[in-house]
């Protein structure tokens, strides 16, 4: 085998393996969401506003969705007392994004069963796995041109 074609199997095998590990996260992260009578992207809105308070556009680009299907994401939330809309400091036309307390709790819930599902994937490795996964996964992130967070 010369070693280019060692080389695009290798990129192959890789690819696979990451959509795979892709997949399997976003089915636990579907099941934690469907618990919690939320979808995938509502889990997502409260994982985002989490540690952020954005205005609508920041969150559409956040989320790469049409600023108009996420009005109707953040409609929602508030109705169900997840989301409170701020007026924004910086601009009187828009309004900043964050969490109730009951939107916190649940998305610190969330957090948690998610960790506690993903757990297993990572179990096996040792905690210097841990940490070199870790810093390739944030370097892979970091050279993304669609990272937004």
């Amino acid at each position: 085998m010369t070693a280019a074609v060692g080389r695009a199997a290798a990129a192959t095998e890789l690819m696979d393996s990451l959509v795979r590990v892709s997949f399997t996260v976003t089915a636990l992260l579907s099941r934690v969401a469907a618990e919690h009578d939320l979808s995938l992207t509502q889990l997502r809105v409260l994982a985002i506003l989490r540690d952020r308070e954005p205005t609508m556009a920041e969150l559409a680009a956040y989320l790469g969705l049409e600023r108009s299907s996420v009005s109707g994401l953040i409609d929602r939330a508030v109705k169900r007392g997840l989301v409170r809309r701020d007026p924004s400091s910086d601009d009187g036309r828009s309004v900043r994004l964050s969490l109730t307390p009951d939107g916190r709790h649940l998305a610190t819930a969330g957090a948690d069963e998610v960790a506690a599902l993903v757990a297993p994937m990572t179990a096996s490795l040792t905690p210097a796995d841990h940490n070199r996964l870790g810093v390739l996964l944030d370097k892979m992130l970091q050279s993304n041109l669609f990272s937004l967070l």
